[in-house]
Formats: C-alpha cells, sequence, structure tokens
C-alpha cells in the first residue's frame, strides 16, 4: 500500500530571490529550446539549470550538464538561495488556471512516496516508457542527488476527505505564490502538524495511486534507489537500505481523482500519412465497422463538429478529416467495428480497446486504413491548433479523438495494462521549483 510521508523540503528562499515566478519552470519534457533560452534569462536561479542544463561547447564525461546542474544546487544552498524547510511538512498546492475561457482550481499535495515497482504493489502507470528520457533523468538524479520535480499521481478520494482535511489545516494562512510562463498560477502552503501528517497517511493507506505523469522520473527514481541500496549493501556487509532512507522515497504531488479542478484535454492528431483522398474513399475503407457522415467542410468546421463529438462523450466517436476534398466525416464505431477491434487487439484487454487512441491507431489507421507502421503524428490539444495545422495544407488526415478519461486510466492500469502514446494530457503541468526532494 503507498506509504505517504513528510519531508524536510528544499525551496527557494524567497528573501533571495524575489518573486517565485522568476524561477520555476515546466518539467523538462515540455520545454523546447526558445524556452529554455528564455528561462535562463529570466534569472540566474532559474530552475532551468538544474532541471534542464544547457549544453556547452566541450562538455565531456565528467563536465556536462548534469554536473553543472549539480554545482548550481550545490552553490545555492551553501549561499542560502535554497533552503531546507525547519520541519518536516507536507506541502499543499493549488493551481489556478483557465482553459477556453472556464476557470479552474486544482487541488493536492506535495509529499514523499515510498517507491513499489510496478506490477508490485498498489501505485499503478498508464502509460509507456522509454528508455532515453530515463537515462537522462538518472544521470540528473545520481549527479545531484535531489528530485528536482514532482511525479503527479492520483488516488480516489471521491468525498474530497484527503484534501478537505489538508485545506483546512492550511485556511487563513498565506501561502507562497508563483506564476509560471503560461498564467497558470500556483500557491503553496509548506504543513508541518505531525498530527495532520500522520491522519493524511492513515487516509491514503488503503488507496490506490495512478501515476497520471511523470513515469519516467518515477521508474528513474526505482533505478536510483536500487542503486543506493546496492551501494549500501556492498559498504554495510550486505545489510539492506535502511527503511527511512530517503532514496526509498519519490518526491509526488497528490490529487484526488474527483477533484474538479482535474482537467484531461484531448490529444488530437494530425497525420502526414496515410493520405486518403477523399471522403468517399474514407467512408468505404471504413465500412461496415463506422457509421459515417459528412460533418463539414475547411479546416474551421471542427470547432462545430469537436462540440458535437464532446456532447456525445462516447470514445468510439471520432471526426475525421480528408485534405483531399477538405471534408470533415463523423465517424460513430459500430457493433461490427466493436467485433473487429476485438479481433485486432485481441492481445489487449477490453479497457485499452474500448479507448478512443486505441480504437483510432489499431482499427482506423493500422487496420482499416492498413497503415500500421507510420511517422509519428504532430499533436495537438485545442481544436484552433487542429484548425491553424490543417490550414498549412501539410496534413492530408486529421483526427479528433476523445481524450481517455481518469476513470479509463484506473480501468486500464488496475489490469496491469498501459495505455497507447499520448492517451491523456493532464493540464497544466506542474512547476519545477516550488520543493524539491534530497536523497541523501
Amino acid at each position: 500500500m503507498p506509504v505517504v510521508a513528510p519531508f524536510r523540503g528544499l525551496r527557494y528562499d524567497p528573501k533571495h530571490v524575489g518573486s517565485l515566478s522568476l524561477v520555476i519552470a515546466p518539467p523538462y519534457d515540455v520545454i523546447d529550446g526558445a524556452l529554455q533560452t528564455r528561462l535562463y534569462e529570466q534569472h540566474p536561479a532559474n530552475v532551468i539549470r538544474l532541471e534542464l542544463n544547457r549544453e556547452e561547447p566541450g562538455d565531456d564525461a565528467t563536465t556536462n550538464k548534469y554536473s553543472r546542474a549539480a554545482r548550481f544546487l550545490r552553490s545555492w544552498r551553501e549561499q542560502g538561495v535554497i533552503m531546507e524547510e525547519p520541519a518536516a511538512a507536507l506541502y499543499v498546492y493549488h493551481q489556478q488556471f483557465t482553459v477556453e475561457g472556464q476557470t479552474h482550481i486544482r487541488r493536492g499535495v506535495m509529499a514523499r512516496i515510498r517507491l513499489e515497482r510496478f506490477g508490485s504493489g498498489s501505485i499503478h502507470p498508464h502509460e509507456e516508457t522509454m528508455s532515453g528520457p530515463k537515462q537522462d533523468r538518472l544521470l540528473l538524479t545520481r549527479a545531484c542527488r535531489t528530485n528536482l520535480s514532482q511525479v503527479f499521481g492520483l488516488y480516489p478520494d471521491p468525498g474530497g476527505e484527503v484534501q478537505a482535511l489538508l485545506d483546512g489545516a492550511v485556511a487563513g494562512q498565506p501561502p507562497l505564490e508563483a506564476v509560471d510562463h503560461l498564467g497558470v498560477s500556483g500557491r503553496m502552503w509548506p504543513l508541518t502538524d505531525e498530527a495532520i501528517a500522520t491522519r493524511v497517511a492513515g487516509l491514503m493507506a488503503g488507496r490506490p495511486v495512478f501515476i497520471a505523469d511523470g513515469h519516467h522520473r518515477y521508474e528513474t527514481a526505482c533505478n536510483y534507489r536500487d542503486e543506493v541500496a546496492a551501494a549500501w549493501a556492498e559498504s554495510h556487509a550486505g545489510a539492506p537500505l535502511p527503511d527511512h532512507h530517503p532514496a526509498n522515497y519519490v518526491l509526488m504531488m497528490l490529487v484526488g481523482m474527483s477533484d474538479p479542478g482535474l482537467v484531461v484535454l484531448p490529444t488530437h492528431r494530425l497525420f502526414v500519412e496515410p493520405a486518403v483522398a477523399d471522403a468517399a474513399t474514407l467512408r468505404s475503407r471504413l465500412g461496415d465497422c463506422f457509421t459515417a457522415e459528412t460533418a463539414g467542410h475547411g479546416p474551421a468546421a471542427a470547432d462545430a463538429l469537436w462540440s458535437r463529438i464532446e456532447v456525445e462523450g462516447d470514445q468510439g466517436t471520432l471526426g475525421l478529416y480528408t485534405a483531399g476534398d477538405q471534408t470533415w466525416t463523423l465517424a460513430r464505431i459500430t457493433p461490427a467495428g466493436r467485433r473487429r477491434m476485438d479481433a485486432v487487439a485481441a492481445d489487449h484487454g477490453p479497457a485499452w480497446r474500448s479507448l478512443g487512441v486505441s480504437i483510432l491507431h489499431r482499427l482506423v489507421i493500422g487496420d482499416l486504413l492498413a497503415a500500421p507502421a507510420i511517422a509519428t503524428p504532430t499533436y495537438v490539444h485545442l481544436v484552433r491548433e487542429v484548425v491553424e495545422g490543417l490550414g498549412t495544407g501539410r496534413y492530408p488526415l486529421g483526427a479528433l479523438v476523445m481524450p481517455a478519461t481518469v476513470d479509463d486510466i484506473r480501468l486500464v492500469s488496475e489490469t496491469g495494462e498501459r495505455m497507447p502514446a499520448k492517451s491523456t494530457y493532464f493540464y497544466p503541468k506542474l512547476a519545477s521549483g516550488m520543493v524539491f526532494h534530497a536523497l541523501e
């Protein structure tokens, strides 16, 4: 079962850095070169120098972006730019943000969570991981010996019991505040009440945790823990790593699955292949697996079509655009399509086969359009990005697809499976730089 514990976090001292807005950054995997440069220039102590240090001419095995990150972290701690919390704390964290004109507040708590290998306990993944990012994060963790950004975990809290306890404990206290480059406002309260921490740990003890974001960071933390444990055993006559050692834990943001501010954006697809001549050809290829109706012409018709798809809320409903005749087709899977999906994806369970992204890639693209191996599509989240992308003329095929829901994540994860790539996009990303977790 998940073990949730407070810790003495490392965090920026506002007296040294001024506004925390100047030193936070998004996670490493959504930072491009332009944003990296902007963050470097924003403040000399911006967390980008730790989270995603720049490669420099002359870098080698000993002097490189990882060693520079470690040097910055050590220097900032020595100078007091980064301080250690006086007592072990849970970190209550709210993010206020706007999506398509609607304001939301996502509430959670940052804590350290005892590591369990996926498949061995109550912490479940929902996406596949790749070796490259895990190696990158492992090299950074070895150098800095610190969790520099949080894993994002979801847990069942249907009545909001855990979060209500946390919010009640910090009510009336001034928060630490920071606004990121997208205008997302973050507020954090260090909560050092031992009684509250004990109650939270007790409430969480019987609940599973599902990784929403940060799979690479979580698996890296497990790999690093194993390295530390092996080194400990070698230097302590084979003794196991002590339970209290911080390398047994990882920094995680925990959000209730029923939190009203939990927003999952769709990830629509823009394909450079396969090319489908026109809507008539598409309907022919879909056959009896989908009902198909014309749903508009021109890229801009995506907006009205997406509104219809959202209202239906069915994972088996897709919006498909053929650039050859600039036509949108509304495609709804039929019982025959379900049976065919069961056959072509027999290596997966029912929950996986019911996902919109699974139906799109395995049934439509891979089977009906006979293109199982294609170039990675361009992924976008907002309908206006779909319209802009199709307007460039670069994409012969576009697809509007429903996002996987939190319940979908739970159902797929509990079977031990992982979702297809880009099934979910939890918005906004968590800010790096609010608090760090030292691993020694």
